[in-house]
């Protein structure tokens, strides 16, 4: 039975097999265009009572290739007043992750929203790809973090400074 089937019947079996497969996959694909530039993993707050610090930040995938020299820049709300801190970082093309933080910090209340907002510039910085707001929220207070680091230098050896 075999020995009758031609070359150009199982071409036509293959391509009409194929062929809806190839349809139903081109319709649930998702479309590149679609996708933000950036995607935020997460972030919030940290806390570091060792070293007396609070900070807070978050991480990014680039989705989509972003042209090589591209900033991205968060302002972070500052919980003590006044103006935003700015973050900013360049766009490099051995990676695609970029972690971004605040500089330390006072006045974090529990609870409380607060905003970053996450641009990204062109290389010269005259035009915005993208942007989004986000909110975090701490858990705690700053208040539980010691005015003076607990521990100092590399091996975390108490801080002869901080009392107690």
């Amino acid at each position: 039975m075999l020995d009758r089937v031609s070359l150009r019947t199982v071409i036509i079996v293959a391509v009409a097999l194929l062929l809806p497969l190839f349809a139903l996959g081109w319709m649930t694909r998702e479309d590149p265009a679609n996708k933000p530039l950036l995607n935020i993993l997460g972030g919030g707050f940290m806390v570091n009572y060792r070293i007396a610090e609070v900070y807070y930040g978050f991480t990014a995938v680039v989705q989509k290739p972003l042209p090589y020299g591209s900033i991205i820049e968060a302002t972070f709300e500052n919980p003590a007043g006044g103006d935003g801190l700015v973050v900013r970082t360049r766009v490099a093309a051995d990676t695609n992750t970029y972690s971004l933080r605040s500089p330390p910090l006072r006045g974090v209340e529990a609870g409380k929203p607060y905003t970053v907002a996450i641009r990204v510039f062109d290389r010269q910085q005259t035009e915005v790809l993208w942007s989004r707001d986000m909110t975090f929220k701490s858990q705690v207070s700053d208040a539980i973090v010691p005015h003076q680091p607990l521990t100092v230098g590399p091996g975390y050896a108490k801080n002869p400074n901080a009392g107690g």
